[in-house]
């Protein structure tokens, strides 16, 4: 097919008039060779025995973190203003399962954005580098188009094909840009690679060929992107319900004989395609499956929170965890305000997470002073310091007017390479210090599969019964040896 861009140029010879054998002729790039085909070829074409055995580990670990983090996702405030809405603004569909809602069913397009809203609802969701969320933008997608199909349901392999699918395609867009590893400060990343990974996901699932794959791509990227300045609010995990819901909807389209632009991913010059995200956008095409192809996750661990709160927070918590240590050992066994005298943070310098004196959970979630002063007083952060009671204490009030940031120069803005120093300076004078360079749960220093089937437990035990939580960890463990997902789909309700 014949782009619109392709038809308004015009070949150089033609314009200043000369005969077309004086001068060389500039060709386009074939259609077949561009990077945004070779991607709908790769999704097209991969199969099942191109996942590893360690790609298959690290997905199932993935998707057993996300079920559970949706479910206890599905208690929260924001997660029932999503639900109510969907359920009063649009004609019933009862389709798609809820995440933490027995009986309750959406269509599979709204099932797939209200479960993508309990997924980050809290901010418990899992982390990559560069900074992203991807299973929440993938997995409610694939679970809703797995509920949609009517006779046979995919099987476990095919389930994990397309779940991991998703993944490598908002890694490999990510490492398009250098400015794509730091911290973000314009568009919260899963609201666009999160919304092409769930399109990638859903094609896969389809069974699209090679060009609808690219053109579900192409309608994904009209669909992409959210501002940051809703980090921190009840808006936030609208993202990645987005994300997964309209990359479902790209897909569907897609299937439909929708088509899109064949460069979306390419560097067109004077035509915003992908690179419209980001300023040093250099794309490259994907190799086959069939050439020795290795993905992202074989190479890169995922990094999982061990308590709901912006990934940064994890280092200066965990710094904050040894002062504590220190701090009951010289006392009465508790920590006081009255010991301290001055709290001091070197974190990166990152606007949206430095709140000195957050309001609400959602700042909370997003702020380096209160995660650490947390960490102070009670030697760790879980569930319940966001609670409208833990926000209020006296003691952490006090901790937190104390409280200094400093941003050294060797300290960057990247979930990579930085670090969280804690330095607590007391009333006699003395100075205690704590500082974590990787803390437990990031993708170099891994939760154990014992730290995440506890974390599922008291996730997803927050709404299931004992026994059900079981079975999903069971038939997570072994999605990959399933005949059908119907097993995986039956335990969610």
């Amino acid at each position: 097919m014949i782009s619109t861009l392709q038809k308004t140029i015009r070949p150089v010879w033609a314009v200043r008039g000369l005969h077309k054998s004086a001068v060389e002729v500039l060709k386009r790039p074939d259609p077949e060779d561009t990077v945004t085909a070779s991607y709908g070829r790769f999704i097209s074409e991969v199969k099942p025995q191109h996942l590893s055995s360690l790609v298959l580990h690290r997905s199932k670990r993935m998707v057993l973190d996300s079920i559970g983090v949706g479910l206890i996702g599905s208690t929260t405030d924001v997660f029932e203003l999503a639900l109510q809405h969907c359920q009063h603004m649009y004609a019933p569909d009862d389709i798609s399962s809820v995440y933490g809602r027995r009986g309750s069913r959406l269509s599979p397009t709204l099932a797939a954005f209200v479960n993508g809203v309990a997924t980050h609802s809290m901010d418990f969701d899992d982390t990559w580098h560069p900074a992203t969320h991807p299973s929440g933008a993938v997995l409610p997608a694939v679970l809703a188009l797995s509920d949609m199909m009517p006779n046979s349901k995919p099987s476990g392999p095919d389930f994990l094909l397309a779940f991991n699918v998703g993944i490598e395609i908002q890694g490999r867009l990510m490492r398009f840009s250098h400015e794509a590893h730091n911290i973000p400060k314009r568009f919260h990343p899963p609201s666009v690679v999160g919304t092409m990974g769930s399109a990638a996901a859903c094609a896969r699932l389809l069974s699209l060929d090679h060009s609808q794959c690219s053109h579900a791509l192409a309608i994904a990227a009209s669909l992409s992107g959210a501002p940051m300045a809703n980090a921190a609010t009840q808006s936030k995990p609208l993202h990645i319900g987005n994300a997964s819901r309209l990359g479902l909807e790209a897909a569907l389209l897609a299937s439909r004989g929708l088509e899109a632009s064949p460069l979306v991913l390419d560097a067109v010059a004077g035509v915003a395609g992908f690179d419209a995200f980001y300023e040093d956008y250099v794309p490259e095409p994907l190799e086959s499956p069939n050439d020795g192809h290795v993905f992202l996750l074989e190479e890169q661990d995922m990094g999982f929170k061990r308590f709901p709160a912006h990934l940064g927070m994890h280092w200066v918590a965990d710094a904050a965890a040894s002062v504590h240590k220190l701090l009951v050992g010289l006392g009465p066994g508790t920590v006081s305000p009255s010991q301290v005298q001055d709290i001091l943070l070197r974190v990166p310098k990152s606007k949206y997470i430095n709140r000195p004196f957050p309001e609400s959970e959602h700042e909370a979630r997003h702020s380096f002073q209160f995660n650490a002063c947390s960490a102070l007083l009670d030697g760790e952060v879980t569930v319940q310091s966001f609670t409208p009671a833990a926000l209020r204490r006296p003691d952490l009030l006090a901790l937190l007017s104390r409280v200094h940031v400093e941003h050294p120069h060797d300290n960057p803005a990247n979930f990579n390479s930085m670090y969280g120093e804690v330095q607590v300076t007391l009333v006699e004078g003395e100075i205690l210090k704590g500082r974590c360079d990787t803390f437990y749960g990031h993708w170099r220093n891994p939760l154990t599969n014992e730290s995440l089937r506890k974390k599922f437990r008291n996730n997803a035990g927050e709404v299931l019964r004992s026994e059900q939580v079981e079975g999903l960890i069971d038939v997570v463990g072994g999605l990959d040896t399933l005949g059908d997902c119907r097993d995986l789909l039956s335990q969610l309700q």
